[in-house]
């Protein structure tokens, strides 16, 4: 994991870093399928040359991925549904007789992506189940693993479109209409993936299966380095959104037009960049052109049209719109919009005291400018908890996403820990 800044899915190397990495510490059972589940992830979705992952949502991988997470579930006797959005619930026990605990998080991935952003939940979420068996804890309300679907957005270009979706945040008309770089649509993707369009809407009997909502993600920065801690607790998500911007010229032969005669849309898309670049520095936020579609993207063709897309955040609502207002004149068109998210703060400060311990300080709580779906259930009104494992390289997104086996072992141990403590507590 940290021997190399392209591993990819291997199966992480013990680590001094961070924790303690004697099994006996959390139990074999947690370590033993930690490992297991991440070697069985490992080649679903390299890309060649092990340049990261490609896991669209509905594609081939995507199927193989669904696949392995049913049958983890059948190992251990749960029940899977599906709700409307096609995301995947395994139960154990009834979440119809009261509203149960559910962790998880998703496996799909951002094109070229790393390991661990999504899988790592997955799998830590299976094994933390696996060592709360092995502890005889005894739930006093279902237990539920959660995994959701392209919550990336990198096939559709929205993102957490699976929770979306089901909240009622998404419109249904407007996911079925979504369009991938190919032409395909969200709706002829999921017939082509066996699955009805139009079951696509807000998915109330699933939410209210849901009583608390509890994400492990590994963290996108170096926020845990610095405090000296594997594991932290999410306390917020930035606000944060994803606009598109149409750039219009005129198709024209490369070697024929003279350069006065020409109307050239990349040159307006190389100021439109560093009009972004200046404006997030004005007004202290993040900015990024990370995507465009040149038509007709030819060698030898002046375009007639690009279309570009900015992904803006920043700590606060008023930082975001300051970059916007900047932008102005080249009239971005809103796809999604997240406002700040806050988590529930006397479960998070809880989860933090309950990880600290008597003898240890709390958990640290952080901010994160990363969107995520325990993010989308939050602003629904679920009371949730994110868990944060420590990332060496701060790097994401991207092959050198990484994260010590002895910290992922500590983030599993976190996560069923913080699970006991909900599934036995008394009901608020």
């Amino acid at each position: 994991m940290t021997t190399a800044p392209d591993r990819g899915g291997a199966v992480p190397a013990e680590s001094s870093g961070g924790v303690a990495s004697d099994p006996a510490t959390r139990g074999d059972v947690g370590v033993a399928t930690f490992r297991r589940a991440w070697s069985d992830l490992a080649p679903v979705g390299r890309a060649p040359g092990g340049a990261g992952y490609h896991r669209f949502a509905w594609t081939r991988d995507d199927h193989t991925l669904r696949e392995w997470f049913a049958g983890e579930a059948a190992a251990r006797g749960l029940d899977v549904v599906v709700d409307r959005a096609g995301n995947q619930w395994a139960w154990w026990g009834d979440p119809d007789a009261q509203p149960g605990v559910v962790t998880g998080s998703h496996l799909d991935s951002v094109p070229g992506g790393g390991a661990f952003d999504g899988p790592l939940g997955v799998v830590s979420a299976f094994a933390a189940l696996d060592v709360l068996r092995s502890r005889g804890v005894r739930p006093a309300r279902p237990l539920g693993i959660a995994c959701f679907v392209d919550e990336e957005g990198a096939r559709f270009g929205v993102a957490c479109a699976g929770s979306r979706l089901v909240t009622g945040v998404l419109d249904a008309d407007r996911a079925r209409g979504l369009r991938d770089a190919d032409g395909t649509t969200m709706a002829d993707a999921l017939r082509t993936a066996g699955r009805d369009p139009s079951a696509l809407g807000p998915d109330t009997e699933t939410l209210a299966r849901v009583g608390a909502f509890v994400e492990l993600h590994v963290e996108q920065g170096r926020g845990l380095v610095h405090a000296g801690a594997p594991v932290g607790v999410g306390r917020m998500i930035w606000p944060h959104g994803r606009w598109r911007v149409e750039l219009r010229g005129e198709a024209n032969h490369a070697g024929t037009t003279p350069l006065a005669d020409r109307r050239d849309p990349m040159l307006d898309l190389a100021a439109f960049v560093q009009h972004v670049r200046a404006a997030a520095v004005d007004a202290d936020a993040l900015a990024t052109v990370g995507k465009v579609r040149v038509e007709p993207n030819g060698v030898n063709a002046i375009p007639s049209q690009v279309t570009a897309w900015l992904d803006v955040r920043a700590e606060d609502e008023a930082r975001v719109r300051a970059v916007l207002a900047a932008l102005a004149s080249w009239a971005p068109a809103e796809e999604s919009w997240t406002p700040v998210t806050w988590f529930d703060a006397d479960l998070a400060n809880d989860v933090a005291r309950v990880l600290g311990g008597s003898a240890a300080p709390a958990a640290p709580l952080l901010g994160t400018g990363a969107g995520h779906d325990a993010g989308i259930l939050a602003a629904a009104g679920v009371p949730t908890a994110m868990l944060f494992v420590r990332n060496p390289t701060g790097v994401s997104h991207a092959p050198a996403e990484d994260a010590d086996e002895a910290d992922c072992l500590a983030g599993v141990d976190a996560l069923a820990t913080t699970l006991t403590h909900l599934l036995t507590r008394d009901q608020p």
